[in-house]
C-alpha cells in the first residue's frame, strides 16, 4: 500500500531539517549552513553540514547525505515507511495510503491494535508487581539471575494463571475484545467462547523498530508445554520481519560494532544481564532475508550463534544460504558454535562475559564455515563439492566476497588461482555496473552545471518556457535535464523534495552527487549562469541542426520557421 507522493512532498516541506537534526545532533552555525561532527562515523573535526536552504545534509568525511527522511532512516535505523510515519507523528499527521490492487488495510484498526498491545504490556508488568502469585515469578527471575534493571529494560511481565486475566479488563467492551482477538491476545473456541492466549507465563514484549509492542513471547514457569508460546501472525506482527531485542539494542548502542543473533528470548536477556547487551533473537524461526537485512544494516559485523549439534549446524547453514545474496561490500558474517548441550544463556553464566566474548572472537568467518561444511558433506568428491559451491557463489552480489570464495574453491580443488577456476568452469563473475553509463559526460560541462544548479535551486525551473531544442538535442545526459525541467516547471520544490521524487530513479546517484557538488557559482550569479547554460545548449542544437541541414541544397519553409523560433527563444532566455 503506497503512501501518496503528494503527502511525502508536503511532509518534507513542513519538516525543517535543521531543527530535526539539531534535536539529536547539536548543530553550530557555519556561514549560511550548520555543522557538527558526523553522527554516522567517528571524527574529531566537524565535516557534517546541514543546509536549511536545500533541506539537505552531507558529510564530507563518510559521504552520508540525504533529506529529512534519509536522516531518520539512517539515524534511527528505520525503514522508509517507518521513517515517514515517525516524521508524520512529530507533526501530528495521519499517514494516508493509496488504494492499490490489493485489499487496503484498516489503518484505524492498526492504531487501535498498537494501543491495546501497549495496554496488555502494562497489564503484564503490573501483575509482576501486584498479583497474589507474583512471588513465584520473582523467585524464578532470581533463580535465573535477572536483575530488576534488566527486567525493566526489556519490559518483562507476568501473565497470571486463569482464563480471563487480560480478558476480564475488557469484559464490557466487545469492540476491544474483537481487536484483542485480531491481535492474537485472545483465542475463541469452536463455541465462540473467548479466553486468554497467555496464561501462567513470563512475558517478553516484542517491539518493532519504533518501539511499539507488536507481539509477545511467553515462557512457561514450570515444566508445562510448550516451553515458549509466541503471538501468531497479525496485521501488526509478522515474525519474519522482526527481531527480539533489536529495539532495546538500539537504545543502548547508537552505532554497534557487532550484533549477536541467538535463538531465544531468555538468551538475549541473560546475555544483557552479563553485559553482552548487543544480542537479538529470531523469534523461533530460521533467520529470514528481511531479518538479515536488518542485521547487516544495524552493525558492521553479524555473529550467528548456534548450538554445536547437528540441528545447530543445519540452522547455521540455512542462515548462510539466506545471507549470501544479501551481503554488500563491508558486511561481515561469522558463525559461532557452542559446546553441545549449551546455549548462550547457560554458557555466559558458566564462563562470564570476558570468556564468552573471547569465544565470539574465534567465530568462523563465512568462507571458512562454507567450505568446512562442504568438505564435511562431500568428503573427497571434489566434483560434487565444486558443483554446490559454484551454485552458492553465483548468488553472491559482492564481487570482493565472490572472488574470495572463488580463490578458496580453487585452493580446495588444487588449482592455482580463481582465474584458472573461472576459465575451466566458464564462471562469469558478477560485475559491478558502472553508474549512469549513459549519464553525464565530463566534470565541468555546461550540461552538468545546468543540472547541478537546477537540483540545488529547483525554483530556477519554475515557470520556465518549454525548451524544444533540448528535446531534439543529441547529447548524453540531456534527457535528464529535460526531465528535471518538466518536473520543476509547474510546481515549486526545494532540493530535498526534488531528490525524494527520485528515490527510486535510475539517475538517483547522479542527482545526489550534483546536489552536493561545489559548482563555485556565487548565489547572486546562479540565475544568469543557469540561463547561460541553456543558451549554450540551444546553440549546440542549432549547430546540430545546421549540420543536418548542410546536406540539403535548400531549406523548406518549415525548417526556416523552426530555426527562426529557436533564435527567438534564445533571445527570450537571455533577457
Amino acid at each position: 500500500m503506497a503512501i501518496p507522493r503528494d503527502f511525502i512532498n508536503e511532509l518534507i516541506a513542513r519538516i525543517d531539517i535543521v531543527d530535526l537534526i539539531d534535536r539529536k545532533v547539536p548543530l553550530k552555525k557555519a556561514g549560511k549552513n550548520h555543522s557538527a561532527c558526523c553522527p554516522f562515523h567517528s571524527e574529531k573535526s566537524p565535516s557534517f553540514t546541514v543546509s536549511r536552504d536545500k533541506q539537505f545534509y552531507h558529510c564530507f568525511g563518510c559521504g552520508a547525505h540525504g533529506n529529512a527522511i534519509d536522516f531518520v532512516m539512517e539515524y534511527d535505523r528505520l525503514e522508509f515507511v517507518d521513517a515517514i510515519e515517525e516524521l508524520a507523528g512529530q507533526l501530528g499527521l495521519p499517514v494516508p495510503r493509496e488504494q492499490g490492487t490489493g485489499k487496503r488495510p484498516d489503518q484505524g484498526l492498526s492504531r487501535d491494535l498498537y494501543e491495546l498491545m501497549e495496554e496488555a504490556n502494562l497489564f503484564y508488568q503490573s501483575q509482576l508487581r501486584q498479583h497474589t502469585d507474583k512471588q513465584k515469578v520473582v523467585d524464578y527471575l532470581a533463580f535465573r539471575g535477572l536483575s530488576d534493571e534488566v527486567v525493566e529494560q526489556f519490559g518483562i511481565g507476568f501473565a497470571p494463571d486463569g482464563w480471563d486475566g487480560l480478558l476480564g479488563r475488557y469484559r464490557q467492551n466487545q469492540a476491544a475484545q474483537d481487536k484483542l482477538l485480531t491481535a492474537g491476545m485472545l483465542i475463541a473456541n469452536d463455541n465462540g467462547k473467548r479466553y486468554d492466549r497467555f496464561r501462567d507465563r513470563l512475558m517478553f514484549p516484542i517491539r518493532d523498530r519504533r518501539g511499539r509492542v507488536v507481539g509477545f513471547g511467553g515462557r512457561v514457569l514450570g515444566d508445562g508445554t510448550p516451553k515458549y508460546l509466541n503471538s501468531p501472525e497479525t496485521p501488526i506482527f509478522h515474525k519474519g520481519n522482526e527481531l527480539y531485542g533489536l529495539y532495546e539494542l538500539k537504545q543502548k548502542h547508537r552505532d554497534p560494532q557487532h550484533v549477536l543473533i541467538v535463538e531465544g528470548y531468555m538468551d538475549v536477556v541473560a546475555l544483557a544481564q552479563f553485559g553482552v547487551d548487543y544480542a537479538v533473537a529470531s523469534l523461533g524461526t530460521s533467520t529470514t532475508a528481511e531479518q538479515f537485512q536488518l542485521l547487516v544494516r544495524s552493525a558492521k559485523q553479524v555473529i550467528c550463534c548456534y548450538d554445536g549439534d547437528r540441528a545447530g549446524r543445519e540452522a547455521a547453514w540455512r542462515a548462510l544460504e539466506t545471507a549470501l545474496p544479501l551481503l554488500k561490500p563491508g558486511d561481515q558474517v561469522k558463525f559461532m558454535f557452542l559446546p553441545q548441550g549449551e546455549d548462550p544463556d547457560t554458557m555466559v553464566r558458566k564462563i562470564g562475559k570476558d570468556a564468552f566474548e573471547a569465544l565470539m572472537q574465534k567465530a568462523m568467518l563465512l568462507p571458512e564455515f562454507l567450505f568446512d561444511t562442504l568438505s564435511s558433506n562431500h568428503g573427497s568428491d571434489k566434483g560434487a563439492l565444486a558443483k554446490q559451491a559454484i551454485a552458492l557463489i553465483e548468488k553472491v552480489q559482492d564481487t570482493v566476497l565472490q572472488n574470495l570464495l572463488l580463490e578458496n574453491l580453487a585452493h580446495k580443488l588444487g588449482m592455482n588461482s580463481a582465474d584458472d577456476l573461472k576459465k575451466k568452469l566458464g564462471f562469469a563473475v558478477n560485475k559491478v555496473k558502472p553508474l549512469n553509463a549513459k549519464g553525464l559526460q565530463g566534470r565541468g560541462t555546461p550540461l552538468r552545471l545546468a543540472i547541478a544548479l537546477l537540483v540545488q535551486n529547483p525554483s530556477l525551473g519554475f515557470g520556465l518556457a518549454i525548451q524544444p531544442a533540448l528535446e531534439r538535442l543529441q547529447m548524453p545526459g540531456i534527457a535528464l535535464l529535460g526531465h528535471l525541467l518538466d518536473m520543476t516547471r509547474e510546481q515549486s520544490l526545494n532540493s530535498a523534495q526534488l531528490l525524494e521524487l527520485h528515490r527510486e530513479h535510475e539517475q538517483k546517484s547522479t542527482l545526489t552527487k550534483l546536489a552536493q557538488w561545489d559548482h563555485q557559482v556565487a548565489d547572486e550569479n546562479v540565475l544568469p549562469e543557469f540561463k547561460q547554460t541553456l543558451i549554450w545548449l540551444n546553440n549546440q542544437y542549432i549547430e546540430q541542426l545546421y549540420q543536418e541541414l548542410s546536406l540539403k541544397q535548400t531549406l523548406t519553409k518549415v525548417e526556416k520557421v523552426q530555426l527562426t523560433k529557436l533564435v527567438a527563444i534564445m533571445k527570450g532566455i537571455a533577457k
